[in-house]
């Protein structure tokens, strides 16, 4: 089997944001960069595919600026066997980089058996590329996935729905296939494995190999900025019994007219 993961290279939780200079993005100079936590499960389930059926391969794919090839390579450190790095800026919609994995897909010159995404990026939150992508490539796909079972060329796919309750679907390879949490339990790098993926091979493309221009992107952003700064708290005193109804009014009115919770 061809089985294709996407992974996407997102700031580390703990990092303090803040707009760049012309507010187009974040600055990005100082940030630790980690693999995409959902992605996390998406390369794991491939690995367990590939170990279920001999001879297949894991080929790891990730649209974005260089900055490190440290997300691909712990994917190959995990098992993968190559990656491929489409260069393009941070800040593509998920049209523009639906577009550049499937025409780095077909770079490979593989048809894909399966391909797994996780269900969003933890930055963006648009959860919108693996079903676009499943789209232009013209195959079913389920997201939101949190059980996976495989038997020949049929998969039958356990998704979570409002209200905690479960969908189960069953499809026909090549799918794709939108990966959440609660799926398996990534494993981790081992010190041989990341020894080993030092050595594997990664190709890096442009977005003008792929033919796809910028201009084609269906979203622009502008305008970065943090969200405002809460107010600081307001205190009363109420232990004067006499002074309680008067208080309870004050913070009934606030609670209504700035908080707007009432």
């Amino acid at each position: 089997m061809n089985i294709f993961v996407c992974v996407k290279q997102v700031p580390d939780t703990e990092t303090k944001v803040s707009p760049n200079s012309d507010k187009s993005f974040i600055e990005t100079s100082s940030i630790k960069w980690i693999m995409n936590p959902y992605d996390e499960f998406a390369v794991e389930q491939a690995l367990q595919v590939k170990q279920a059926n001999a001879g297949s391969t894991v080929t790891v794919l990730r649209v974005g600026s260089t900055q490190s090839s440290e997300t691909l390579r712990t994917a190959m450190a995990m098992g993968a066997d190559d990656g491929v790095l489409v260069q393009a800026p941070d800040l593509l919609d998920p049209y523009t980089t639906a577009k550049a994995l499937k025409a780095a897909i077909e770079k490979t010159g593989r048809s894909p058996d399966m391909i797994f995404c996780g269900k969003q990026a933890i930055d963006s939150d648009a959860l919108q590329v693996p079903q676009i992508l499943a789209q232009m490539l013209d195959m079913p796909s389920v997201s939101v996935v949190v059980g996976f079972e495989q038997s020949g060329d049929s998969v039958k796919l356990k998704r979570e729905i409002d209200g905690g309750s479960l969908e189960v679907y069953e499809t026909k390879t090549p799918c794709l296939v939108a990966c959440n949490k609660g799926l398996n339990t990534p494993r981790y790098a081992s010190l041989p494995g990341i020894m080993k993926a030092k050595k594997k091979p990664l190709e890096t493309l442009t977005l003008e190999e792929l033919n796809i221009s910028l201009e084609e992107q269906r979203v622009q952003f502008s305008n970065f900025r943090l969200p405002p700064e809460k107010p600081e708290g307001k205190k009363f005193d109420a232990m004067d019994e006499g002074a309680q109804p008067e208080v309870v009014t004050n913070v009934v009115n606030l609670l209504k007219t700035e908080a707007k919770v009432l």
